[in-house]
């Protein structure tokens, strides 16, 4: 067996080192993969990785190429919002739009990119991830004479044809191949020099593993043609875990950091039972202890992969294995990331006050009432304002500018939602509207204007209420 750790201390201390290369050995070992490297990342700098090796003379590091399977459709996710953000596209426009003829036409773009478009899972015919590309020339052989097993965004049904139909969508638009567009727009901006179509020495060889005995069975690796963007691309983990920040932080290059937020939020559910997951726009979106890891998991056969990532903690996992199954890597790239959180928490970001604060902002600042429940404004220096209860419990959102002095909500029950300063004929502000709740500077005031109006007599005693 082969072992291979970063030589250069990575600024964790020895015991989280040592428990990191722990779990991954027990991963090896008790899932018996052939190989198996991983990596975790802070603020996007790899601060560990490590690699096992069981067969003899066959090494492998951070710069080893495996197949990633579905992690590619968040690839191919990032240029459909690409083309959105260009004003090309828009995510409600029904695919017929832009790719008529396919039968699955009535899906929209976000129906397609979260999974809700009521496609099937699979390919007719023959087993499409151990066959070539060949046999499905065209959309029609991808999509087959009844493309659809549910009504299109009535439930989420997880779809490899509907990621065919994404990457067909992005050649029509670009006139150009798939890969080229990819190459052109995603990897070569964000410096992703080993992430490619076809495999790329050093590439790891795909096995599945016997379940009874201890041999081994190589594995196909085919180009899947018109399936490719949803499951082709080879990478390796050093590459991953730059892809993983730029979902964290965007790269106005490529997206924006708005622009990836949308991708990680949730548009639909996952599988039925699968109570803590769901499904962004080609990201999966899990709760983990607690906390959000964003990310994509994905197989081939003859490979396992995953990339997960916490926005509050400010890291990233990702776990690559050449065996067809037996390891749950998205399991073990959560655990990574739950070891470094735990054992060497991020420090917190370094407070700044801004450089320059809007007058009729920082007027805003304070407390406000919705009725009686107090809740504080902070307006921040990144230009947006936070608004949470002050007592008990409530609803809490952040918001970013709307650019005509408003604020659109970021999270929480007012995602998408407008908070508005109304004011006077004199420019005083009398209320926050956000979306039709009313918030005041005095709980039921004389002169509130909440809906239904305030008594007359206003606040009173125990012996007033007569």
């Amino acid at each position: 067996m082969t072992t291979h750790e970063t030589p250069e201390d990575p600024g964790l201390l020895p015991a989280t080192r040592r428990a990191l290369n722990h779990r991954l050995a027990r991963a090896q070992s008790e899932s018996r993969v052939p190989s198996l490297v991983a990596g975790v990342a802070r603020d996007g700098e790899v601060i560990w990785e490590g690699a096992l090796s069981a067969l003899e003379g066959v090494e492998a590091d951070g710069e080893t190429q495996y197949r990633i399977g579905s992690i590619s459709k968040t690839f191919t996710a990032v240029l459909v919002m690409r083309l959105r953000d260009e004003g090309l596209v828009e995510l409600t426009d029904p695919l017929e739009k832009h790719l008529p003829g396919t039968g699955a036409g009535e899906a929209t773009l976000a129906d397609l990119l979260s999974h809700t478009g009521g496609l099937a899972a699979e390919t007719p015919g023959e087993w499409w991830e151990r066959s070539p590309g060949t046999l499905r020339p065209e959309l029609a052989d991808v999509l087959g004479e009844e493309p659809h097993r549910h009504p299109v965004g009535r439930v989420h049904h997880y779809s490899n044809p509907g990621y065919t139909l994404l990457g067909a969508l992005v050649e029509e638009v670009r006139g150009e191949p798939w890969e080229k567009v990819l190459r052109a727009e995603v990897l070569e901006p964000l410096r992703l020099t080993r992430t490619s179509y076809a495999p790329q020495a050093p590439y790891a060889r795909g096995w599945a593993v016997h379940p009874w005995a201890d041999t081994l069975l190589p594995e196909p690796a085919h180009d899947l043609g018109r399936m490719a963007p949803a499951g082709q691309l080879w990478s390796t983990t050093r590459d991953l875990l730059r892809f993983a920040a730029f979902l964290i932080q965007g790269d106005d290059a490529v997206l924006s950091a708005a622009s990836v937020r949308e991708m990680r939020t949730p548009a639909a559910p996952s599988l039925p039972g699968a109570q803590e997951s769901a499904y962004g726009l080609g990201t999966q979106v899990l709760s983990v202890g607690g906390g959000t890891l964003t990310g994509h998991m994905g197989s081939l056969p003859g490979f396992l992969a995953a990339l997960l990532a916490s926005e509050d903690e400010r890291l990233a996992a990702v776990v690559l294995a050449n065996t067809t199954s037996g390891l749950l890597t998205g399991s073990l790239a959560a655990e990574l990331i739950g070891i470094v959180a735990q054992a060497e928490p991020s420090m917190p970001r370094l407070w700044r006050p801004m450089a320059e604060a809007d007058p009729r902002v920082l007027e805003l600042a304070g407390a406000w009432y919705w009725g009686v429940t107090p809740y504080g404004l902070h307006y921040g220096a990144d230009g947006g304002v936070e608004l949470r209860p002050l007592k008990g419990a409530g609803r809490a959102a952040r918001f970013v500018p709307a650019g005509d002095g408003s604020w659109r909500g970021l999270d929480g029950y007012f995602l998408g939602e407008i908070l508005r300063p109304v004011r006077d004929a004199e420019g005083a502000v009398t209320h926050l509207d956000l979306g039709s709740f009313v918030f005041t500077r005095e709980p039921y005031g004389p002169d509130s204007v909440v809906p239904g109006g305030v008594d007359a007599k206003g606040w009173r005693a125990a012996g007033e209420l007569g």
